[in-house]
């Protein structure tokens, strides 16, 4: 696993209760939190591809700290869960 995905899992299971990751590959990871559609997170190098529903956001990840990641995780499951 990529050291930058071994930093969001933490960050993330310290901001978001009842979260769960289930990895894909080396380089991707889901994230799940019930009654939340799941989150997949996919490290491409200099990138990192967040996608959930039918969006896909690609984020430089120069800019986009793990610890920043983790915070619009935060934000998207405090939103009310789609049904």
């Amino acid at each position: 696993m990529s050291e930058y995905l071994k930093q969001l899992k933490i960050q993330v299971a310290g901001k978001v209760q009842g979260i769960r990751f289930q990895d894909i590959s080396p380089l991707e990871i889901s994230v799940f939190k019930e009654g939340y559609p799941e989150i997949r997170i996919k490290d491409e190098k200099d990138y990192v591809t967040v996608k959930y529903g039918d969006q896909s956001i690609k984020y430089d990840k120069w800019y986009t700290k793990p610890e920043h990641l983790a915070e619009m995780i935060k934000v998207y499951y405090a939103k009310e869960p789609s049904k």
